[in-house]
C-alpha cells in the first residue's frame, strides 16, 4: 500500500468541479475545520480531495472519530479496498468496537470478496449504540446479491436515520458500483429532490439515466449540473459522449427494459 502509507497531501485537484477560489483557502490548524472542508469536497464528488482533508484533520487531532471513518469511506469510494480495510482495522485499535468503523471494514471486506466476515462485522456494527445511516448502507450493500429485495429495506432504514441528501446519493453510488442503474436512479432522484442545488446529485442522476439509455433525460441532468457548476469537466465529457455516440440496438433495448 505505498500510495496510502502516509496518505500524502500533495495530489493534484481531480477533474470534476473546479476549485472554488477563496473557499478553499487554508483553514488553519483546527482539525474540525479540515473535517468541514473534507465534507464539502465529498458533497462535490471530489473523493480524492476529501480523503486528503480527512487525513489532514487527523494530523491535527487523532481523536477525531469522523476523520477516521471518513478516511475509510473515501478509500472505499476510490476503490482502494485493501487500504480501506487496513485503516479500518488500525482505527479499531484506537476505537474498539466502534460501529461506524466496523461498518467501514465490513464494506471494504465485502468488496474484497470476503462476504462472510463482512456480514458478521456489519451485523455487529448494527448492535452497537446508535441508529446510524452508514451502518444500514453497508448492510444493504452486502445484501445486494440476494433475490428478496432485503437491500431496499436496509437502504430505507439508512434514509430514515439521516435525512441528508448525501445518504440517498451515496446509496445510488453503491448501486452503480454493483451495476444496478435502475435502483440507483430511484435513489439519485431522491437526492436531487432533497438537494436540488447539488451539482453532484444532478451529475449522478445523469449517470444513472445514461447507463439506462435515457439520453434525453441524462442530457437534462448533466445540463443542470453545468448550470450549477459551469466548469464541471465530467458532465461536459459525458454530454459530448452522448452527442457523439448515435443510436444502437443495445441502447434502444435498454430504454425499453432498463437494467438492474
Amino acid at each position: 500500500m505505498p500510495r496510502f502509507d502516509r496518505l500524502e497531501l500533495d495530489q493534484p485537484e481531480p477533474e470534476g468541479e473546479p476549485e472554488r477560489k477563496g473557499q478553499d483557502a487554508e483553514p488553519g490548524r483546527d482539525g474540525d475545520a479540515w473535517l468541514q472542508r473534507a465534507d464539502d469536497h465529498r458533497r462535490r464528488g471530489l473523493h480524492e480531495n476529501a480523503l486528503r482533508y480527512y487525513s489532514r484533520a487527523l494530523e491535527m487531532d487523532r481523536s477525531l472519530l469522523a476523520g477516521w471513518v471518513g478516511q475509510v469511506q473515501m478509500l472505499v469510494m476510490l476503490g482502494e479496498y485493501p487500504e480501506a480495510e487496513l485503516w479500518a482495522r488500525k482505527s479499531l485499535e484506537l476505537f474498539k468496537g466502534q460501529g461506524d468503523l466496523m461498518a467501514g471494514r465490513a464494506q471494504a471486506l465485502g468488496r474484497l470478496g470476503d462476504r462472510r466476515q463482512a456480514m458478521e462485522l456489519a451485523d455487529a456494527s448494527l448492535r452497537q449504540e446508535g441508529n446510524v445511516a452508514y451502518r444500514w448502507m453497508v448492510r444493504g450493500e452486502l445484501l445486494l446479491a440476494t433475490k428478496d429485495d432485503i437491500d431496499r429495506h436496509c437502504f430505507d432504514k439508512a434514509v430514515q436515520a439521516d435525512r441528508d441528501w448525501l445518504v440517498p446519493l451515496e446509496i445510488a453510488l453503491i448501486y452503480l458500483h454493483h451495476e444496478q442503474p435502475s435502483k440507483a436512479l430511484l435513489r439519485a432522484r431522491e437526492a436531487v429532490e432533497k438537494g436540488p442545488q447539488s451539482a453532484f446529485a444532478w451529475y449522478t442522476q445523469g449517470r444513472c439515466e445514461q447507463e439506462l439509455g435515457f439520453d434525453r433525460q441524462a442530457e437534462q441532468s448533466y445540463g443542470r449540473c453545468r448550470e450549477l457548476v459551469p466548469g464541471h469537466v465530467e458532465a461536459g465529457r459525458r454530454l459530448a459522449e452522448i452527442a457523439n455516440q448515435g443510436w444502437s440496438l443495445s441502447r434502444g433495448l435498454r430504454r425499453l427494459i432498463g437494467r438492474g
